[in-house]
């Protein structure tokens, strides 16, 4: 009998389209498909046989749901099918605190809050008053927020009489898609929600919300839900017993494709903004600065974001100004300049200050000695933040990892080890869809 491989697939959705990855058993990549959301054809869906409902669709694929249906099966078509064949085991990571609601069918009921959507702000006042001192859920975008905000204006949930109504994030419809268990989410997804990842459970201050909604049951990410709807399995040539496990959010799949493993390992993401990730036997919050941490099986991943970040490089500079530049740079020789690079006033992590101004002053002659300042400037506050995680508590830095379009700048890299005093590597991976097939491959995070 010919033997089939085995693989793992890990489906991405970003903020403008989705991706999926699928991995051996050695974690190489073998497959991997994309799909943006805009100008995307109803007809790339499947979901009019998967789920019934009297919902019109075409009222459904106005909205973003609608596109993540049809990413979703598009990605799915899109892997070989000698791939498909062999599938064991598939996860989905979304945007942090991007929810909808849905019907007890799992038709979406209006359109998604999205990830930066800060509506919420007006249910602050309410969380304040209940939730614990630093808790992630103290933000204008929280999960929380949005469901008190959905409590409060929506018709829908004021009826006393209403038929059930569900609270999802992103990931867990999307799951429910493939595997038909309405209600399951993941304990990176409810973090913002107000989860408490330490006890396993909804927090007893729950019990005072004016909540109606139906709120999830939580899973550990990776764990295995349930296997795939026969129709979805029998459509794409996937084998049925092909397991679809709990999710996570972007940020922690990305962390999760970088190859950190040990306590002290980090991963910095340069991105338009900087992004610090710090693995650490100790959770630490502050939410007055941005930081809070996930669980990763009996550890915890500290965080916390910055303003400054690669957008303020592309500002002043091209990328390939920026390569063309950097080849005459000594990343030993300091420049002396002391910038704190941003855009706009405001700093969020390490400092917390609203008016904060941008210090890109003085200017120096030459192009090059300006790189290096800048470049400088973003070293020094990453090196800030991890100092800070560190003095609240979190683990030594011992190594980190880089993710996101600066990674790839040798002298940058040269650079930031010398400011944050531990070796600097570019991260093994940095696709979040890779860290998911990872999560689905292993089917636990204590693996």
């Amino acid at each position: 009998m010919e033997t089939i491989d085995e693989f793992s697939l890990g489906i991405d959705f970003g903020t403008s389209g989705a991706r999926a990855i699928a991995i051996d058993g050695n974690q190489a990549i073998r497959a991997e498909a994309r799909c943006p959301f805009n100008g995307m054809a109803d007809g790339r869906t499947a979901q009019n046989d998967i789920v019934q409902n009297n919902t019109n669709q075409n009222d459904i694929s106005q909205n973003s749901t609608g596109q993540w249906q049809a990413a979703l099966f598009a990605l799915l078509d899109q892997i070989p099918a000698a791939i498909r064949a062999g599938l064991t085991a598939i996860a989905i990571n979304g945007t942090s605190s991007t929810v909808l609601r849905c019907d007890r069918h799992g038709m979406p009921l209006g359109a998604p809050l999205l990830y930066n959507d800060s509506r919420g702000r007006e249910s602050l006042e309410v969380i304040d008053a209940i939730a614990p001192i630093d808790h992630v859920v103290r933000s204008a975008s929280s999960s929380l927020a949005k469901l008190l905000w959905w409590q409060r204006h929506d018709p829908l949930s004021l009826e006393p009489d209403a038929a059930p109504i569900y609270f999802l994030h992103q990931a867990d419809w999307l799951a429910f898609l493939l595997h038909g268990q309405l209600g399951v989410s993941d304990y990176h997804n409810s973090l913002k929600l107000g989860y408490d990842v330490e006890a396993m459970a909804y927090p007893p201050w729950f019990a005072k919300l004016p909540n109606r909604l139906i709120l999830p049951r939580v899973a550990a990410p990776g764990t295995p839900i349930g296997p795939l709807q026969p129709e979805v399995a029998a459509r794409y040539g996937i084998p049925k017993q092909c397991l679809v496990c709990a999710g996570t959010t972007d940020s922690i799949a990305a962390f999760l494709a970088s190859g950190a493993a040990e306590s002290g390992e980090a991963v910095t993401s340069l991105g338009s903004t900087l992004v610090l990730k710090l693995l650490s036997p100790k959770r630490v919050e502050q939410a007055s600065s941005g930081i809070y941490s996930h669980r990763l099986g009996d550890r915890w991943l500290v965080g916390g974001a910055s303003n400054t970040g690669g957008a303020v490089l592309a500002k002043f500079f091209s990328p390939d100004d920026i390569a063309a530049l950097s080849q005459h740079i000594d990343p030993e020789q300091d420049s002396g300049l002391d910038y704190y690079p941003l855009l706009h006033p405001g700093e969020r992590f390490p400092v917390n200050d609203p008016g904060l101004q941008p210090h890109l002053t003085p200017r120096p002659d030459t192009p090059g000695a300006f790189l290096q300042g800048l470049l400088e400037g973003i070293a020094r506050i990453e090196s800030l933040g991890y100092r800070k995680l560190q003095d609240l508590g979190a683990a030594s830095l011992t190594r980190v990892h880089s993710a996101g379009g600066g990674a790839q700048n040798d002298l940058w890299r040269a650079i930031r080890s010398r400011y944050l005093g531990v070796p600097v590597v570019t991260a093994v991976q940095s696709d979040a869809a890779y860290g998911t097939a990872r999560l689905a491959q292993r089917q636990s995070l204590c693996d």
